[in-house]
């Protein structure tokens, strides 16, 4: 086998700490990435982007001067693929995870990092990507999350489908089954533990080991489930009762 080519990166960090962690992973283990700078602020990355044009970005989201959201925001052309990197910040993971952009938490793991860019080169489809983020600026304008997208990853390419137009997601094994509404179902190969940990909270509740249900279509709640708006009814485990009737009467 030949030698992989190499990969020219920019790192984007407000914490000098966490560039230079980052910088010395890549240096021990991946050679091949090759750092090409390192910015500091939003406006840095920014300038450095346009400059020195990298294949791949790791990008702080959440910074003094601007988000990492923004700084793709004010790239007209986003010719490069970007993992994203974080604390524990429900919103910024969110409106990754809804997009499925890639990420990493600080603070960075080798294993992580290793993972991710064994991701970079299996998918590396800047246009595809290109798409996500602009579906998850789009989403963090919506004030609503009903309102929001979901893009999930299929062979085919994708799905982009409305949160509010998702009734009910049932799980069975290793697979989804995603009633919409309008009468269209949907099947993806992400397990029902997967969409529980992107959309559960005012709007999702994970209400029985095979269902997960919206707020916005649920009519009533019976002692034995939940009463659909188009009148199907879904079961509530008995273990879940107590924190299903605090979901819906919030």
């Amino acid at each position: 086998m030949g030698t992989p080519p190499n990969i020219q990166c920019l790192i984007v960090d407000d914490n000098a700490f966490i560039r230079e962690v980052l910088k010395d992973l890549l240096e021990e283990a991946h050679p091949e990435v090759v750092i090409i700078g390192t910015a500091a602020n939003g406006s840095e990355a920014v300038h450095y982007i346009e400059t020195l044009q990298p294949q791949l970005v790791f990008l702080d989201v959440e910074m003094p001067d601007m988000s990492g959201f923004e700084v793709l925001a004010r790239c007209t052309d986003r010719p490069f693929q970007t993992i994203f990197v974080t604390s524990h910040s429900h919103y910024a993971i969110q409106a990754i995870r809804f997009n499925a952009l890639d990420y990493l938490v600080k603070p960075v793991k080798p294993k992580e990092l290793a993972q991710a860019l064994r991701r970079f080169r299996s998918q590396r489809h800047t246009a595809f990507q290109q798409s996500q983020v602009d579906t998850a600026l789009q989403n963090l304008e919506k004030e609503s999350t009903q309102e929001q997208i979901l893009f999930l990853p299929t062979q085919d390419g994708g799905l982009k489908m409305a949160l509010k137009e998702i009734i009910v997601i049932e799980g069975d094994r290793n697979y989804s089954s995603i009633r919409l509404t309008r009468g269209r179902t949907r099947l993806s190969a992400k397990t029902l533990g997967y969409f529980e940990e992107i959309l559960a909270g005012e709007a999702f509740f994970r209400c029985h080991r095979s269902y997960l249900v919206n707020r916005q279509h649920v009519e009533q709640l019976r002692s034995d489930g939940f009463v659909l708006k188009d009148k199907e009814e879904i079961p509530v485990s008995r273990r879940r009762k107590k924190l299903a009737k605090e979901w819906f009467g919030r």
